[in-house]
């Protein structure tokens, strides 16, 4: 399903922003706090941040295919995990 919208990430749990498979993704960083982001091929959350793209406050992609930020896996879904409470605005077809 589509999404346009701000997320509310819970600090220290990894949280999905894709509510479905996705071949490529918006997303920036909208709190003043660092983020890990992490692919994976199915809705199973990562269990850690080792090999997760570390994004500082306000960065983020622009309509990037998930093949490209997670080129070893077939990426299908996003996560996010942040070490204190944030927003991340996502937006995926």
């Amino acid at each position: 399903m589509a999404q346009n919208t701000t997320l509310s990430v819970p600090a220290g749990t990894w949280t999905q922003i894709t509510d479905a498979d996705v071949t490529s993704i918006t997303f920036q960083i909208a709190s003043n706090a660092i983020a890990f982001v992490k692919g994976t091929t199915d809705a199973t959350a990562p269990t850690s941040t080792v090999g997760a793209l570390r994004y500082s406050p306000n960065q983020g992609e622009l309509n990037t295919a998930l093949a490209d930020l997670f080129p070893g896996i077939s990426a299908a879904r996003v996560w996010v995990f942040a070490t204190s409470n944030i927003n991340v605005f996502v937006s995926h077809a």
